[in-house]
């Protein structure tokens, strides 16, 4: 296997850091790919963070992973795992790159384009080609919690397996964005799921849990290492979402969080007026289960408070 000029061969273990611009200041930027080979053929697993750089749960879970040496002993395959994709994005504490563009919105990319087609394109060119399948680790954005939730594309057979397999509390079926890291990789024949878990710029211990949890569970379906973790939780398989949105703005509290089972009309939270002269009940717009909820605590008419999963079936842990 070569990577950015680097063999890396069965039986070895490689940083590869590659270079991916520089900041104003003139200091290089590199992303680090960390790289474990077993001796033994198998599949190569890309475990990914930080394409957004303030989703830090999706961060932690890769670093975990690779302090307490998960990655290290494998049965079979390859592990390419990378903490941090989006620098710019990390060290300036934002979602985007600093001119403003996501990185999930910028595949396949270009070395000539903006910072954040740039970063895609090295993804894309020097990491995707030795890629078998994937696990993109995120967090929720602009002060909103997400329920662990796994998501994937639904014409993807491949995706499904792997979302079945990692076997989160939700499972959401998801159209694939344009130009975004698993279209590009679709189109590769790469199937990619998408880890969802916590708050920006905040860990979140259950998120984290989760999310190691379901990656030693797909690692273990694939052979590559000897020892499963067993679901404890109920599965919840959600086919549709919507958002409730504020219909005034004002002081929000919420008052049923994610993971809960909603009924249609039930309370769910408050917004009140400043001035303590009114306040408007928020109800839930559909039998469902809440997947993500808005910790902002001033919103605005029209901002999202709480994403709502229907249509959905339930799974009991295995006995």
């Amino acid at each position: 296997m070569n990577i950015n000029g680097i063999d890396i061969l069965p039986g070895e273990n490689e940083i590869v850091s590659i270079d991916v611009g520089r900041i104003p200041s003139g200091s290089q930027i590199f992303v680090k790919a960390h790289i474990y080979r077993s001796k033994n053929p198998g599949p190569v697993m890309l475990v990914l963070a930080g394409v957004h750089g303030d989703e830090i749960n999706g961060i932690e879970i890769v670093r975990q992973s690779i302090e307490t040496g998960l990655f290290n002993q494998l049965d079979v395959g390859t592990v390419i795992a990378i903490p941090i994709l989006n620098i710019y994005g990390f060290i300036n504490f934002s979602r985007e790159v600093p001119d403003g563009k996501d990185v999930n919105r910028s595949f396949p990319g270009t070395y000539i384009g903006s910072l954040a087609s740039r970063v895609a394109r090295t993804l894309t060119k020097k990491i995707l080609p030795v890629v078998d399948f994937g696990i993109d680790f995120h967090t929720g954005g602009a002060s909103r919690y997400n329920y662990p939730q796994i998501r994937y594309s639904r014409a993807d057979v491949e995706a499904e397996k792997l979302a079945l397999t990692f076997a989160a509390p939700l499972t959401l079926k998801k159209p694939i964005l344009k130009n975004s890291l698993r279209k590009v990789a679709k189109d590769m024949g790469i199937p990619i799921i998408v880890y969802e878990a916590g708050e920006s710029l905040r860990l979140d211990g259950l998120a984290i849990e989760k999310g190691i949890d379901g990656l030693k569970r797909v690692m273990f379906a694939k052979g590559m290492i000897d020892k499963d973790v067993k679901v404890l939780h109920k599965m919840v398989h959600i086919e549709k979402t919507s958002w409730i949105r504020a219909s005034n703005a004002g002081l929000f509290t919420w008052s049923q969080k994610s993971g809960v089972r909603v009924r249609k009309g039930e309370p769910v939270g408050v917004i009140n007026d400043p001035d303590g002269l009114k306040k408007i009940v928020v109800q839930s717009t559909k039998d469902g289960y809440i997947i993500g909820h808005n910790n902002a605590p001033v919103v605005n008419a029209g901002d999202a408070l709480f994403h709502i999963g229907y249509d959905y079936r339930e799974d009991k842990p295995p006995a």
